[in-house]
């Protein structure tokens, strides 16, 4: 094998694709999904893998330091695409130790682990961090984040991550270990699991339940096709410099409340309902606590050095998202149950 590249977190939803693409566009690299199954993982995502001979699942914690030792000490690891993490705003406030643990230790876990095995031969190697334009606070009206916008994190899960990279600089810095770091705006697509709002929407729209919306929904968001992002990140991991961040994203701007009309527009003409059928569902509750008001991305930089823009128009996008989840009604159900893990012990339990 040209290399071997682990890819934490490869089950979940912007990880599954990345494998997909890697496995697929690099036949001669093998690829190790590394991913604790925890509730946002889910095999399913990568079914149509199970018999592609550069491909590898291991079920394993990355707060486990000795589990990702042992990973790296097994496997002739080159490089690593680190996308495990706990995601959810809403979930870090209510339980925020878990993103401590997983996004800070398990990140430094991954560090000492590749600076141990690469000790004294960095060459050819590349410790990719993916983190989120959500550590950089939050804008105004006008402007936009771009890679030197200092960080002001404001709530557990963004905080956490403005920690891990932190960490990853350091070891830049102190140990020299080559990495890379891009932080991405919100994604959307097929396989995101349903506590986000597009596919939350999209599944409360379907069964006639509330649709909720925090505050007045005036909460601005940047939006990117989660398949733009993978492209992205393959070109940062095998292009970009080292030492650098990369801002990704997809100049493409909705307020909460806006992003809800337009789905509830689609989902009213695919279902054949009446005109403004979903729009009735929307149901205005609390709002989040520390709710950042607008995330914008500059994503100049990437496009300029590596070639990168995004692939779809929005509108063509929520179109193919909307479409899946409408196809894909047993995964849907599946994976808000849990009984994918039936899956899991099916296919991997002798391994």
């Amino acid at each position: 094998m040209k290399q071997t590249i682990l890819i934490t977190g490869g089950a979940g939803f912007i990880g599954s694709h990345v494998v997909r693409l890697f496995v697929n566009k690099y036949p001669e690299y093998h690829i190790i999904n590394l991913d604790a199954l925890t509730y946002a993982g889910n095999l399913e995502n990568l079914t149509d893998l199970d018999q592609s001979p550069n491909y590898t699942f291991i079920k394993a914690d990355i707060r486990d330091a000795e589990a990702i030792d042992a990973l790296f000490e097994k496997y002739p690891i080159t490089g690593v695409c680190h996308l495990a993490a706990e995601s959810h705003v809403d979930r870090s406030i209510a339980e925020p130790m878990a993103f401590i643990t997983t996004n800070i230790i398990g990140t430094v876990n991954l560090l000492n682990a590749a600076r141990k095995a690469w000790t004294g031969n960095f060459e050819g190697k590349r410790f990719y961090h993916i983190s989120t334009d959500e550590v950089y606070g939050s804008l105004g009206s006008e402007g936009f984040f771009v890679e030197t916008t200092p960080y002001d994190p404001r709530s557990p899960y963004s905080a956490s991550k403005a920690s891990s990279d932190h960490l990853v600089r350091a070891y830049f810095h102190t140990y020299g270990l080559p990495v890379v770091i891009t932080n991405c705006s919100n994604n959307y697509g097929q396989n995101q699991f349903p506590e986000k709002l597009i596919p939350l929407a999209i599944n409360n729209i379907k069964h006639m339940k509330p649709i909720p919306v925090y505050g007045k929904g005036e909460n601005i968001r940047d939006w990117l096709y989660v398949i733009d992002h993978a492209r992205a990140i393959d070109l940062v991991f095998h292009k970009g410099n080292n030492g650098e961040t990369y801002n990704i994203g997809g100049f493409n701007e909705w307020t909460n409340i806006s992003l809800i009309h337009v789905l509830c527009e689609i989902m009213d003409r695919k279902m054949n309902r009446p005109p403004g059928t979903s729009a009735s569902l929307i149901t205005y509750v609390k709002d989040r606590a520390g709710h950042d008001l607008r995330y914008a991305i500059d994503a100049t930089k990437i496009q300029k050095e590596l070639g990168w823009e995004p692939s779809l128009q929005f509108a063509e996008g929520l179109e193919k998202t909307v479409d899946w989840y409408l196809d894909n009604e047993e995964w849907m159900d599946r994976i808000t149950t849990g009984k994918y893990q039936a899956y899991y012990e099916q296919q991997y339990h002798k391994r």
